[in-house]
């Protein structure tokens, strides 16, 4: 009796088995990054803090201020200079000043460094000060 080799069978089962274990490899490569970029996210902190002060102009104003999508503040200022101190929480912020008298909005873009930032109120609107 002959022993007839079944290359054609021998090959697919081959390509078979690799092919389930690129598949593995791969699934194993995507949940490694999963988690690396779920520990990263959590981990960041930011350094840095943003002070702001109303310095002249606001008294008597209803004024909310927003970093980016968050409120910081909501209220009537009664004294000036009015300082508020926030440490940074996003790469790229936003300052957004509402005087909710007539719902004016005043923007202006924060540094990613943090720092010191002035503004005053006349009859044109909300400024920044010069550093």
């Amino acid at each position: 009796m002959k022993n007839h080799l079944n290359t054609n069978k021998q090959f697919m089962v081959g390509n078979g088995i690799l092919a389930f274990a690129v598949l593995f490899i791969v699934v194993i490569f995507i949940y490694m990054s999963f988690q690396l970029q779920r520990k990263r996210i959590g981990d960041h902190h930011f350094l840095g803090s943003y002070t702001i002060e109303l310095v002249s102009g606001f008294t008597g104003d209803s004024i909310s201020i927003f970093i980016n999508d968050s409120l910081i503040k909501n209220k009537q200022i009664i004294k000036e200079p009015y300082t508020i101190k926030i440490d940074r929480f996003a790469e790229e912020s936003a300052l957004f000043i509402v005087n909710r008298k007539n719902n004016e909005v005043y923007t202006f873009d924060l540094s990613e460094k943090g720092g010191n930032y002035k503004f005053e109120k006349d009859s044109d609107g909300i400024k920044q000060l010069a550093k």
